[in-house]
């Protein structure tokens, strides 16, 4: 891979995707005793601004699978830009620890400990972007179909983080990506300029008018909760601003059949999504937590054995 960082996938060339997925794949069907030692004697180092189970637990797992070590650290263990500057963290940090992920709030946080540390960083959530989750999805959507040839994703609500590393990562890969979303809510044009200027194999991204429009003809239906952590003052106005975009049996009865639903998680079940959804026999949400842990094992081992 020829990436130090991760910060968002448009760090990534095809080279480094194709790569990353083939690690994946090895690894999710290996014994795991063929990989136990690949990372024997590393330390992760593990900066949590924002809590999250998923992505605690799939990266403590996939260090421990591959017979390295992490280290959790919370907001009160390490204040980044606070107590310390992120220069003096990132720095003190690199002395003890092989590698460095980060979930936190503002996105220029992960920039510049990226540009301060001497070890690999990888961004584990951002305000602008999930690098990590969007490389989980495509790998699970690929697993799916068997090829990323032909295949169409359509998100249903928020333009967030989530939104905007899936919809890099489809131009770059060349799978077509459709969106709808209420007023006010949409991508940025600094992303849809991104988006465009990227885009291969005649990939089309197209802002639709309505949710029905956004499932017609696509493979994946796509959403997120509307309202974020650290939006929740925001939440009574986006339930009533989003109340038209859940993703429910009357409109996924305007896809095919064969649609499969993802939902990056948390879900607000009654809200984004229903329960007859996201349980339902299409629902890959749970293969989509499942292949974050893949994902991320695969990151780690490239990033540290190279």
């Amino acid at each position: 891979m020829n990436t130090k960082n991760i910060t968002s996938v448009i760090d990534l060339s095809n080279s480094d995707i194709n790569e990353i997925f083939s690690v994946t794949h090895q690894l999710k069907k290996s014994d795991l005793t063929n990989n136990i030692n690949s990372l024997t004697g590393k330390i992760l180092g593990m900066i949590f601004e924002k809590s999250s189970m998923r992505t605690r637990v799939s990266f403590e797992v996939a260090m421990t699978q591959l017979g390295g070590h992490a280290i959790y650290l919370t907001k009160q263990d390490i204040d980044l830009g606070k107590r310390e500057s992120i220069k003096d963290g990132a720095n003190v940090l690199s002395r003890y620890v092989d590698c460095i992920t980060i979930r936190t709030y503002a996105h220029k946080t992960v920039l510049e400990l990226a540009k301060e540390a001497s070890v690999p960083v990888i961004n584990a959530l951002s305000d602008y972007s999930h690098p990590c989750q969007a490389l989980a999805d495509l790998f699970t959507i690929k697993e799916k179909f068997g090829t990323l040839d032909n295949i169409t994703v359509s998100f249903i609500g928020d333009g967030n983080n989530v939104a905007r590393s899936l919809a890099f990562l489809c131009s770059k890969l060349g799978v077509s990506f459709k969106i709808a979303f209420p007023e006010k809510y949409g991508l940025d044009k600094e992303t849809i300029s991104i988006v465009n200027d990227i885009a291969e194999n005649d990939a089309k991204f197209t802002i639709c008018k309505s949710p029905e429009d956004a499932v017609k003809d696509t493979n994946v239906i796509y959403t997120d909760t509307w309202t974020s952590m650290g939006q929740e003052s925001e939440a009574e106005v986006r339930r009533a601003d989003f109340k038209d975009y859940q993703v429910n049996n009357k409109l996924t009865s305007f896809a095919d059949k064969d649609v499969i639903i993802m939902h990056c998680l948390p879900a607000h079940r009654g809200e984004e999504i229903t329960d007859e959804v996201i349980d339902g026999p299409n629902s890959a949400v749970y293969d989509q937590a499942e292949n974050r842990m893949h994902i991320e094992k695969a990151l780690l081992k490239l990033l540290l054995t190279q």
